[in-house]
């Protein structure tokens, strides 16, 4: 436990008022889940409330000890927006597997997106399984569907701020994407991948690998 003195008070108060806030939100957002029939394991944490929308006959689940970051407070790298999880069509499915970590993170599936255990979306990512309207500028006035393919995040990867997933990838298990970074083509596992179309830049050095 840190001395109090006049250096660490103001520290600790803030400490203090996030984990109420903490406690506060979570309650709150435990409530909005069963509203929208979202899925929770045991021990999932929210810090701000994460915006939900899932549409009849989709699925949200979200892992045991996961924690959602929405609130400007929550992430002093600034967040930008919410937490938002959505499905976009019958038959979607979200799963978040266990002790996933998101600040600011937009998911929106029209078929599938699969985030495994241990994963870490910095501020303001965004994962998609879906193009959300055609390429076709005449399909646009119609009621022709975007184009979806599955998105799958293995166990350990992170993404840094700002990374975008497109639709069709999967990210290998303990692969780092650097901030900023567009993943429109899948990567291998235990990589450092970059740019835009994320490429991979060099291997992970073994002791940062996933065990």
């Amino acid at each position: 436990m840190r001395a109090l003195t006049r250096d660490s008070l103001p520290h600790l108060v803030a400490v203090v008022v996030d984990r109420l806030r903490q406690r506060r939100d979570t309650a709150t957002a435990r409530l909005l889940a069963r509203w929208w029939g979202v899925e929770l394991g045991e021990d999932v944490r929210f810090l701000g409330l994460p915006l939900l929308r899932r549409l009849p006959g989709s699925r949200i689940r979200i892992g045991a000890g996961t924690e959602l970051r929405s609130a400007r407070w929550s992430n002093q790298v600034g967040l930008d927006r919410p937490c938002m999880l959505s499905t976009l069509a019958t038959g979607a499915e979200i799963h978040l597997g266990r002790d996933v970590g998101m600040s600011g993170t937009v998911i929106g599936a029209a078929r599938s997106i699969t985030i495994g255990d241990g994963v870490l979306c910095g501020a303001n990512c965004t994962i998609t399984d879906t193009d959300w309207h055609p390429v076709d500028a005449g399909e646009r006035a119609s009621d022709v569907p975007a184009r979806a393919a599955p998105v799958v995040i293995e166990p350990g990867v992170w993404l840094s701020m700002n990374v975008t997933v497109l639709k069709g990838v999967t990210i290998g298990a303990g692969t780092v994407v650097a901030a900023g970074s567009v993943v429109s083509r899948s990567l291998p596992a235990g990589v450092i991948a970059a740019g835009s179309p994320a490429a991979p830049v060099r291997p992970l050095q073994p002791s940062l690998r996933l065990a």
